[in-house]
């Protein structure tokens, strides 16, 4: 597209984690100077994009689906373009185009870079499956600032080194590499100078962070960040339970614009099952791992993973993963049935269980989770929170919302103009997804 050209609407929609998310602003970014720009409205676009996940098998589902949907819109707009990148292009490759005939490209997670050359030809009806594995793409900070926000993600890593059973992440996303220190801290300045407040250092496993040139890791990283002016938080994710060190303990205890939440994926409570999972780590080391991180920083929120039905899985296993639960006392869980993944070992393992089964049990770790939740936000009446105000809650006329200081959800009265402003709520109401209060002081005469 020339400079003469008109600007043409661009959508993406971004399928599974934060990475995802991060590269399709850098994706915008790159193709506004392209001439794009990016649009809600799916059918007043020139371009769809569909940045995938295939972590799940039923994200993996939703992408085909969403596909599938587009048939008709193509049919009635000839020469819009679709394209497909993130983990299933990755992991499909040209057999996207070969299944999908209003498919136009495929793109895999490591050449973003390379899409206007792929969108290029594909206006020109040569439809192309860029996949390389091999090739390691550049990450420019610039290309971030076209829709900065108030809360803003920074990738410091890519792909993993673990190869747990069930994961199709280093297949989909390559082996690990990390991003330069100071590329990481030109990046997050620049999003700080747009108005960024907040930022969320992203890995498959930020712990295993190296910077190339120096060997800085993640901890002295953090401590680097936190040295700019302007950024007012520091949250990161993920977390690999074997690689939780004293020295990133310590910087979480230490360091003010460090946030006290931790996203720390324990996956099973059973020896048995972590072992057959490939995880590393026993459940008493990883027990021993939270005991010392409360101890040093109490007022932590925890966050975990947690599969349930993993190939011969028995009620005994399962039950273990319950009492790991109220054993630790998380305050979120992201849960999942298992699904078999590509390449992975524990999709060639025998003992799969029904899906009736692992509906059940999961059925039951939400409840249980729920239950935990709710007793210990309604721990928190009473006390007062520092909350990073992000703007109108989606639910409640007049209230506000914002993040506290462990990433819980708080909904108060208040003006609009404290959007972006750190603010005390006394907390009044704890519910199992939100907490609600008011500021604190409170104004003379209430």
């Amino acid at each position: 597209m020339s400079k003469a050209d008109p600007c043409k609407n661009l959508h993406i929609t971004t399928f599974g984690c934060q990475m995802n998310v991060y590269d399709s602003e850098r994706l915008a970014g790159l193709l506004s100077a392209q001439g794009y720009r990016r649009v809600e409205d799916i059918n007043s676009a020139d371009l769809i994009i569909l940045n995938t996940c295939s972590v799940r098998q039923r994200a993996e589902h939703k992408v085909y689906s969403f596909l599938g949907g587009l048939k008709e819109l193509k049919k009635d707009k000839p020469r819009l373009l679709i394209g497909v990148g993130g983990c299933v292009a990755q992991q499909e490759g040209k057999r996207l185009l070969e299944d999908i005939p209003h498919l136009d490209f495929v793109f895999g997670t490591r050449v973003l870079e390379r899409v206007p050359e792929l969108l290029a030809d594909a206006a020109a009806g040569r439809r192309r499956a860029l996949t390389p594995l091999e090739e390691v793409q550049s990450v420019p900070g610039p290309l971030l600032l076209a829709r900065p926000g108030l809360k803003s993600l920074v990738t410091v890593m890519h792909g993993c080194n673990n190869f747990c059973a069930y994961c199709v992440v280093p297949y989909v996303r390559g082996r690990e590499r990390s991003r330069p220190a100071e590329d990481v801290l030109q990046e997050v300045a620049a999003l700080a100078e747009a108005g960024a407040k907040e930022v969320t250092l992203l890995g498959q496993n930020v712990n295993s962070y190296r910077d190339p040139a120096t060997g800085l890791d993640f901890p002295g990283l953090l401590a680097r960040v936190a040295e700019l002016e302007s950024v007012l938080r520091i949250r990161f994710t993920t977390s690999h339970p074997k690689d939780l060190s004293p020295g990133l303990m310590e910087a979480m205890a230490g360091i003010p614009h460090v946030m006290e939440e931790l996203h720390l994926p324990v996956q099973a409570g059973s020896d048995r099952v972590l072992k057959a999972m490939n995880r590393g780590y026993t459940r008493a080391q990883y027990l021993g791992k939270v005991a010392e991180l409360k101890k040093r920083v109490p007022s932590v929120a925890l966050g975990s993973d947690m599969i349930v039905g993993f190939p011969g899985e028995t009620e005994e296993d399962f039950q273990q993963s319950l009492s790991i639960l109220r054993a630790v006392g998380y305050d979120y869980l992201y849960s999942f049935k298992y699904s078999d993944r590509p390449f992975t070992k524990a999709s060639r393992l025998a003992d799969k269980l029904p899906d009736t089964v692992k509906a059940e049990r999961l059925g039951r770790l939400q409840a249980l989770q729920r239950e935990i939740s709710l007793a210990l936000h309604k721990e928190l009446v009473g006390q007062v929170e520092e909350v990073l105000v992000e703007g109108p809650a989606k639910k409640g006329e007049g209230l506000m919302t914002g993040r506290s200081r462990a990433g819980r959800a708080v909904n108060f009265p208040g003006p609009l103009d404290l959007t972006g402003r750190l603010v005390k709520v006394i907390i009044k109401e704890g519910h199992v997804n939100s907490l609600k209060g008011r500021l604190w002081p409170p104004d003379e005469g209430e």
